[in-house]
């Protein structure tokens, strides 16, 4: 990879993992605010909170093999 594309998915990265920080904090928010009223928000937005944890954990481990392949 080069320069341009590792800082590019370093970019991604950081984007995930604010869309995942967001998504938590929506399930924060279910639970102090809105349970047990809204018990049935809570398989969707565990879903979208685990979709957008494993969208950064996948570009993270891309982003760490890029770095490891252009230090050796």
């Amino acid at each position: 990879m080069t320069d341009d594309e590792i800082k590019a998915l370093d970019k991604e990265v950081r984007k995930l993992k604010r869309i995942a920080s967001e998504w938590a904090s929506q399930m924060h928010d279910l639970v102090e605010d809105r349970l047990p009223a809204a018990y049935q928000e809570i398989p969707g937005i565990a879903q979208s909170t685990f979709d957008a944890c494993q969208a950064w954990a996948d570009a993270s481990a891309r982003l760490q093999a890029a770095q490891t392949e252009t230090e050796s």
